[in-house]
This record gives C-alpha cells, sequence and structure tokens, in this order.
C-alpha cells in the first residue's frame, strides 16, 4: 500500500466514526490530537561536538491525530501523526516519509477484573526507566503486542508479548530478522500494588534478537528481572528506587551480567494547595554496570533496553539515548534536584549531576581516572491555558579527560543546549514533557 492510500484509508477510518458519532447505539466516538514544536541550539547534545564542528541550530514537530471508538466492553484505539524537521520537505511535493502509525489496538473487557488489548500500543511503566513511550523524542515508541491484564483496586497483573517478522511473504522461516533494534520475540510478567504509604511492583522481561551478521544468524536471548518502583511516602518525605539485573547473552553472543540500582530521597519543605506554591529538593544516585575498556569475553554492562533515557543522566543525553554508551564502562550518577512551583500553572528547576564510569578504562597503558563530567539542567515550564503550555532549558557538561576519551577525543570545551517547546494537547493532564521529579 502507498503513502498515498495509507491517508486514504486513515481519513475512511475517522470520517466513518465521526458521522457515526451521534449514534449512542453504535458506540462512543472520541476524538483527540496534539501538535509540538521545539526548536533546539544543539552544541553537544546527545553527539559531544568536535573542536572543528558547529553547532546544530533546527525546529521539529510533531501532528498527532488519535481516535477512540467504545462499544460495550470493546474499545478501539488509533493514533497517527506526522513527524518532521522544519524544511526537511519542499514547499510544492507530491508526498513524503514523514506519516506513519504510531498506535492501532482493541482493548477488550472480558469481566470486570481481566482484559485483553492487542495491536501497536504503547508500553509505558513506572518512571521509564526500562519500558517508555519515549514521548521526549518526536517519533515516541510503540511494540507491536498481545497483553493479558488483570486489574483490581490496587492489584495489577500484566502477562504479554510480542512476535516479530520481516513480512509474511513466504519462506519466513528463512529470512532473517533484520529490522534494527528491535527484538524477534519478548515476553513480559509485570505486578504492582499499593497502600496507602507504599508502592511498589514487579517486572520479568525475556527477549529473544537475532543477529543476521553472523553466520547462521542465530538467536541470543536475555533476561531481566527488576523491581522497577519502590517507594515509601511519610509526612512530607519519600523514599523511593528501583532495581534491574540483566542476564543471558548480547547481540553478539557474549555471556551478559549487568545491574541498575537508584535510590533517592524526596522532601517536600512547603505546599500551598491554595495558591499552588511549592518546593521540593530530591538528593539520589544511580548505578548502571558497565564492562572494563580491556575486558573482551563476556559483558557486564546494562542496557535500558526501551526506557526514555532522556528523564535521566542529564538532559543533554550523552548516555544512553540513541544506543550512545551502550555496552561500555557504564555509569554512576549522583544528583541532586529542586524545583520551585510559583502557581500551579509556573515553575522552575535546577538539577546538577555528577557523573562517574563504573568500571575501569584503561587508555593502553593506564588507568585513567573514573570522573566523566558534571551537569547542569535548567528547565521552566509554563502553562497558558488547558490546552496551551510552554517549556524550556539549558544544559552545560563540563567533561574531564576521561570523558573526552571515551567519546572519542578532540572535543569542544564547551559542551550546552538550549531549547523552547510549545505544546498544544489540550486533552491530556500531562502538560509538560520530558522532565522527571
Amino acid at each position: 500500500m502507498n503513502k498515498h492510500s495509507s491517508v486514504l484509508c486513515i481519513y475512511l477510518f475517522f470520517s466513518y466514526f465521526v458521522l457515526n458519532a451521534q449514534n449512542e447505539e453504535k458506540g462512543k466516538f472520541e476524538i483527540n490530537g496534539q501538535i509540538l514544536q521545539r526548536a533546539e541550539y544543539r552544541h553537544g547534545h546527545i553527539d559531544p561536538l568536535k573542536e572543528q564542528q558547529e553547532a546544530a541550530n533546527f525546529i521539529t514537530q510533531r501532528a498527532r491525530l488519535q481516535a477512540q471508538f467504545s462499544f460495550e466492553n470493546l474499545t478501539m484505539f488509533m493514533s497517527v501523526q506526522d513527524v518532521r524537521t522544519w524544511g526537511d520537505s519542499p514547499q510544492v511535493k507530491l508526498s513524503d516519509n514523514n506519516l506513519s502509525l504510531h498506535e492501532a489496538w482493541a482493548h477488550y473487557k472480558l469481566d470486570d477484573n481481566w482484559s485483553i488489548k492487542v495491536g501497536r500500543q504503547e508500553l509505558n511503566y513506572d518512571n521509564a526507566r526500562f519500558l517508555g513511550n519515549l514521548d521526549w523524542f518526536m517519533q515516541a515508541r510503540a511494540h507491536d503486542f498481545a497483553m493479558i491484564r488483570y486489574e483490581k483496586g490496587n492489584r495489577k497483573l500484566y502477562i504479554g508479548g510480542g512476535y516479530n517478522q520481516n513480512g509474511g511473504n513466504l519462506p519466513v522461516a528463512e529470512a532473517p530478522f533484520i529490522v534494527p533494534n528491535q527484538y524477534k520475540s519478548a515476553q513480559m510478567l509485570r505486578y504492582e500494588n499499593k497502600s496507602e504509604n507504599w508502592y511498589y511492583s514487579f517486572l520479568a522481561w525475556n527477549e529473544s534478537r537475532q543477529n543476521a551478521q553472523l553466520e547462521g544468524n542465530p538467536h541470543f536471548d536475555n533476561l531481566t528481572l527488576g523491581l522497577p518502583t519502590l517507594k515509601y511516602t511519610f509526612g512530607k518525605n519519600q523514599l523511593s528506587g528501583f532495581a534491574y539485573y540483566q542476564t543471558g547473552k548480547d547481540f553478539v553472543g557474549k555471556l551478559l551480567s549487568g545491574y541498575d540500582v537508584s535510590a533517592q530521597y524526596q522532601r517536600s519543605f512547603f505546599h500551598d494547595e491554595t495558591t499552588g506554591k511549592r518546593f521540593r529538593m530530591i538528593a539520589g544516585f544511580e548505578f548502571l554496570s558497565g564492562t572494563d575498556t580491556n575486558e573482551t569475553e563476556k559483558n557486564f554492562s546494562f542496557n535500558p533496553l526501551y526506557g526514555t533515557n532522556h528523564l535521566f543522566n542529564g538532559y543533554m543525553d550523552v548516555f544512553y539515548v540513541a544506543n550512545r554508551h551502550i555496552n561500555s564502562v557504564g555509569l554512576n550518577d549522583y544528583y541532586l534536584k529542586g524545583r520551585y512551583e510559583f502557581s500551579k500553572k509556573f515553575f522552575i528547576q535546577l538539577d546538577y549531576h555528577y557523573f562517574q564510569a563504573n568500571a575501569y578504562v584503561n587508555n593502553g597503558l593506564e588507568n585513567l581516572g573514573s570522573g566523566l563530567g558534571s551537569e547542569i539542567d535548567l528547565s521552566i515550564g509554563f502553562i497558558v491555558s488547558p490546552a496551551f503550555s510552554i517549556q524550556g532549558g539549558y544544559s552545560h557538561l563540563f567533561q574531564t579527560d576521561t570523558y573526552e576519551f571515551i567519546k572519542g577525543g578532540d572535543l569542544n570545551s564547551t559542551q550546552n543546549w538550549a531549547y523552547i517547546m510549545l505544546i498544544f494537547r489540550p486533552n491530556t493532564t500531562q502538560k509538560f514533557i520530558g522532565i522527571l521529579f
């Protein structure tokens, strides 16, 4: 099906339900949408800037149209999106490759507690460290997945899986799976529960990846077990953390053994419910295991496979975002954050991170120091109306010689990033994106 046929089908899908939305006997139809526009100045964001390189300046946009149809125990949902950089297609054009299907799923309630959900869907749980919808990046993330769900009160149990193939042409059994950064099959079990003070969850994620670059196109399995959320709230204080362990084999067949642990303490110093004024601070750490640079037999590096990694380890995104720093020396991140909310509509937040390598860094002659540098992130958000928010930020990375060695050397002495974003999302309570507190 070509691009024009896809657009026509999507148009007919929405038109059909719009025309029938007023008939209660045929179900309930809801339509929603969003437009995000972000202007960025990148001077070392994601990819460290070399001395001879210039900064990047651009504007990206996501326009998303969402439709939901409900009838008795059935809910169907579809979301299409256009993601583009301003100017990447001519003014007069026949077609482009910016339009895509983000989600398309059906959710059926078997009874009051049990249900099934099948189709292309977001997997966005806990703090999105391991499973997140990648909402910060315009393209976002969704899985082709099937899920059995049990929900009763505060208890939730999800069991699901996915099986992926290049296409339906025969003989599929002989064709290696070559879609990049994608698993061949995956299985998931997740459980959560909470009480007045406690909130916790458990996750088991197993996946198999096929490496078409190796002889025989072998499959390699790895298993991640974790406590994605462990949270205790008492008065104005909150203790929280998470822990994961990863085992099996990595994509090239090396034995894998990695971990990710984090703990933090949050204190609310004051909160005026009427005006919305509030001040909070967080102190914490995250340790992601790494592999010594001279280790060749095993892989001790933890991989936060499908997380929204922009939320963690500084907003410069030099660690783990877009597969950077994967299978490397790991990371120890010590951080301190503070947020002041002037009202229910306006906040300012300042974060500080100190980074260390989790494993030894050797340049071939000697072990280098573990310090990678520090980062300061300033974030500001303002809700103009229930449909429109403005968000912006500035980040600055102060790197060390060890960081420069890991990232390739000859780096510009100044590594920084700034952005401003317009958020038009009228029917959601999430008015800001990509800021974790």
